[in-house]
């Protein structure tokens, strides 16, 4: 009561905050209004509860009727309480509005006051207000400093708040967790691994390994760094584990192709008791999927209805997306059709099934029921739905889809979409129409786009414009061999044997391989990688005597071997050579080990062959099963000497 404040005021302002932190603020405003005297202790009292309890316009209110009511004079301490509540409402216009009172009011030279007003600049995406905020700042403290490299991360100029960050470092200012989040948050944007690593090193120095938000990102930075390996230490090194450790190191694994790690972890997770949410299952159904075992799939599409997650968007997405790659588009079908909210990624993922599938027609139906629902679709939409137009053949929509993208829709088609169309038009044979869509293209054509072209010239046999799309594909410099062993099949198809030895030399002096062609079949919870002409398996003996056994009855059915698939050895070897395809040892090894009627799934790593294309589907009709088969471009699903494809793949 020293300031001639009455008990009565000081009792009246402590319950008015009082009920504003307990969320009752119609409560804490009965309290003020009844206040005979109201100073400016009281209306920032008021103005800060209804700031901190997300109350963004009332706090905004209030400033304004302090002024009108009471004449009182916002000060600093009102400003630094009701920026948060611009920043929570978007509100740039209000957040302007105090910054200009603030520089009237010579407020901004201090230190809280200028912080706060950047940080709120940043919050509402105007980064670059908020820096010009922030170099004009006379004294910056280490908040100053956190709030702005902060503001570049979440702002998503990862390279700015590194370099701000190495600034910040290199002038001795106090780093603290928040600048070292922000900072492995832009490694991991960037990929950059060394940079990621000195942060590493300087956290552990200023004894941050005991925060496990810190360690967590950089599990996250490691990963996204592709060193899964260094973010398992971290993991490793974690002594009290949080559902976000979890989280961040399962999702590591699936984004780097470790699949059956990610599931291992999730077990581990469980039986360590640590209760999953939506965002572990999005992380590890993904690893299910590309494993793509029917069995696994049920049971965590089981453990999500159990967690009651099943009908959060980005599970059901994510169950939807896993169905389809495990080839049971109709259980996708179903789950989609049962969704209460769809979103843009919902759709996708069911347009994209389809299209993997070969119902080229019923992803475009679903495509347009998706545009008339209201929903826009993005890059990915016609990504997933021009995907399905080239293994369909629909060339027309295919087309039409591609102009829509930018005139109806102002995107831009980025390189992926370009490699589809590519591989949409040269499929069907339109070779020189294709080549023309590349020249006119507005970018430079990446390998995916010469790749497409150069698959499309094995299909359809044109050597020119495979020497033309190959020469481009070396200049520039792909990592792997697949390219050259294309160019090389393709030169053998033509007989022309000096230019296959001329491309193999290159290839070796390149250090480049072929990569090396395996199936996988999984039976019960095991799984078997089969190589081609592998013979290290247990019961080798057994899969090869079954296999010459099928060849003999599906030669029986009019099989010839499609010798064209292989070249320079005699004709007797090409046949052997052929069947030892992994493929036809996988399939061999499913028919000894499961009983009649039983379907047999197998995913490959390697575009399927002619020959093995025509013998799986005899396979299917003499044996009487169906059999799925996952290569890497789609689905084919076999069945009574027929494939869902028909023969166009």
């Amino acid at each position: 009561a020293a300031r001639g404040l009455s008990a009565e005021s000081l009792a009246a302002t402590a319950l008015a905050n009082m009920y504003a932190k307990c969320r009752r603020p119609g409560d804490a405003r009965r309290v003020f209004d009844r206040m005979p005297v109201r100073d400016r202790v009281a209306w920032n009292a008021l103005v800060a509860g209804y700031a901190r309890n997300g109350l963004a316009g009332a706090a905004m209110e209030m400033v304004v009727r302090m002024q009108e009511e009471d004449g009182e004079r916002p000060d600093s301490v009102t400003l630094v309480s009701v920026l948060p509540a611009c920043a929570d409402a978007q509100a740039l216009r209000a957040c302007r509005e105090v910054h200009g009172f603030a520089v009237r009011a010579g407020f901004d030279e201090l230190v809280n006051v200028s912080t706060a007003i950047l940080d709120v600049y940043c919050k509402c995406g105007a980064v670059e207000v908020a820096r010009a905020v922030f170099d004009r700042m006379p004294g910056k403290n280490s908040v100053s400093w956190n709030a702005m490299i902060k503001g570049y991360a979440e702002n998503g100029d990862a390279t700015e708040a590194l370099a701000l960050f190495k600034r910040m470092v290199g002038e001795g200012v106090d780093v603290t967790d928040v600048s070292v989040l922000a900072a492995l948050h832009a490694c991991g944007e960037l990929g950059y691994l060394d940079e990621g690593r000195r942060v590493h090193e300087l956290l552990m120095r200023i004894g941050l390994e005991s925060n496990v938000s810190v360690m967590n990102a950089l599990i996250t930075m490691y990963s996204k760094c592709k060193r899964t390996d260094l973010a398992a230490q971290v993991f490793d090194e974690v002594r009290y584990k949080t559902r976000i450790s979890w989280n961040a190191m399962i999702l590591g694994c699936t984004q780097n192709g470790r699949s059956e790690d990610a599931v291992r972890l999730f077990s581990r997770m469980q039986l360590k008791n640590v209760k999953p949410d939506s965002f572990t299952l999005v992380s590890v159904i993904p690893a299910l999927a590309d494993i793509s075992d029917p069995l696994q799939a049920r049971w965590i599409h089981g453990y999500s209805i159990r967690m009651h997650l099943d009908q959060d968007v980005y599970v059901l997405t994510a169950l939807i997306d896993m169905y389809a790659k495990c080839g049971r588009v109709s259980i996708a079908r179903s789950l989609f059709k049962s969704a209460r909210e769809r979103h843009v990624i919902t759709w996708n993922a069911m347009i994209h099934g389809y299209g993997s599938h070969g119902f080229g027609k019923v992803a475009v139906e679903l495509f347009e029921e998706m545009k008339s629902s209201g929903r826009v679709p993005n890059e990915t939409t016609f990504l997933s739905v021009l995907s399905a137009c080239s293994h369909a053949g629909l060339v027309d929509e295919g087309r039409k889809y591609f102009s829509s993208m930018n005139e109806d829709y102002g995107l831009e088609p980025g390189m992926e979409h370009y490699g589809t169309m590519v591989d949409l038009l040269g499929r069907a044979g339109k070779l020189d129409e294709a080549w023309s869509f590349i020249q006119k293209m507005p970018v430079d054509p990446g390998i995916s786009v010469y790749g497409a072209m150069l698959g499309a010239c094995k299909l359809h046999k044109n050597v020119e414009l495979a020497e033309e799309s190959a020469q481009r594909i070396f200049e520039l410099g792909p990592d792997e061999g697949v390219y050259h062993v294309l160019l090389a099949n393709i030169y053998a198809n033509a007989s022309m044997w000096k230019d296959v030895a001329r491309v193999r030399t290159a290839m070796e002096k390149k250090g480049l391989q072929k990569t090396p062609g395996w199936s996988i079949v999984q039976l019960k919870n095991e799984i078997h990688t089969f190589y081609s002409g592998s013979t290290n398996h247990q019961q080798a003996k057994d899969i090869y005597a079954r296999l010459a056994k099928l060849i003999e009855e599906i030669k029986a059915v009019g099989y010839v071997p499609d010798t064209d698939s292989i070249h320079d050895v005699e004709d007797d070897v090409k046949a052997q050579l052929l069947n030892t395809h992994s493929e036809k040892l996988a399939i061999a090894y499913g028919l000894i080990r499961t009983s009649p009627g039983t379907t047999i799934q197998i995913k490959k790593n390697l575009r399927v062959c002619n020959d093995c294309h025509n013998a799986t589907k005899l396979i299917s009709l003499v044996t009487g099963r169906e059999i799925i088969m996952r290569d890497i471009q789609r689905f084919h699903h076999f069945k009574d000497g027929k494939c869902s494809c028909g023969d166009y793949w």
